[in-house]
């Protein structure tokens, strides 16, 4: 129990400087992609802290793992934040590193009770929607095929292809591109899913709500009748007497 507080404090404790560190590592992997003629050096600093931002939430995971009480359990509970954390060392690319560090947030993000699930899917909307567009743009621009060459034709077709329209009018023609798509699609679909699921469920509570409401407005009126109704024999019973010759 000791060990379980201790990593509870640990994750209340990290969680608002690893967003900030979240943050950081947006602006350092956008920079690059946006001003394309960036220099060497910014180029290697920005690449300096996207590592330093992603080692800081692999070491966020191996405390956390030190701290669980049950470690194999937590491991195999937490199967996606390993991933998170192997992937980009195994193949050290700018995209692995993104992906890894949303999956990271995401899953740090889950554990704070105070954000509730509008705010969750709309910061994941805005994610996506930025990390997808930007993600799209750094590997199709240089593409001979491509379409998609500037942010702003990025971000059009993030929009799109999250919310399922795909107007054609701009597409990938890389493979990495194209996975990118899928990604962007599936997380378009599970976040309507979500979305839809919330409202739903809002109206079904209202109707349960309504319908107990109902329900002890109807016990009350029906308790009220067998009281009449058994003021009505009383006093039935009270006239009989005097009724007689």
């Amino acid at each position: 129990m000791k060990e379980r507080t201790a990593q509870g404090r640990w994750e209340q404790v990290t969680q608002r400087p690893l967003l900030a560190l979240a943050v950081l590592f947006a602006g350092a992997y956008a920079v690059p992609i946006v001003d394309h003629s960036a220099g060497h050096l910014l180029t290697a600093v920005c690449t300096w802290v996207e590592w330093v931002v992603w080692g800081t939430f692999a070491v966020d995971y191996l405390v956390r793992v030190g701290l669980a009480r049950r470690r194999r359990e937590f491991v195999r509970t937490h199967w996606i934040d390993l991933c998170a954390v192997v992937l980009p060392v195994l193949q050290p690319l700018r995209l692995l590193r993104m992906v890894s560090t949303l999956i990271l947030v995401g899953r740090r993000a889950r554990m704070a009770s105070q954000i509730q699930l509008t705010t969750y899917v709309a910061g994941a909307v805005i994610g996506l929607l930025m990390f997808g567009s930007l993600a799209v743009l750094s590997v199709e621009r240089d593409s001979p095929d491509g379409n998609i060459r500037t942010l702003g034709d990025a971000l059009w077709w993030s929009f799109t292809t999250m919310t399922t329209v795909g107007y054609g009018d701009h597409a990938p023609t890389t493979g990495l591109g194209r996975m990118i798509a899928v990604g962007l699609m599936l997380s378009g679909i599970a976040l309507l899913g979500v979305v839809t699921a919330n409202i739903a469920a809002w109206f079904i509570a209202r109707f349960e709500k309504d319908d107990v409401e109902e329900r002890r407005q109807t016990e009350a009126i029906e308790a009220l009748t067998e009281e009449v109704r058994a003021l009505r024999a009383e006093v039935a019973a009270l006239r009989e007497p005097s009724g007689r010759p």
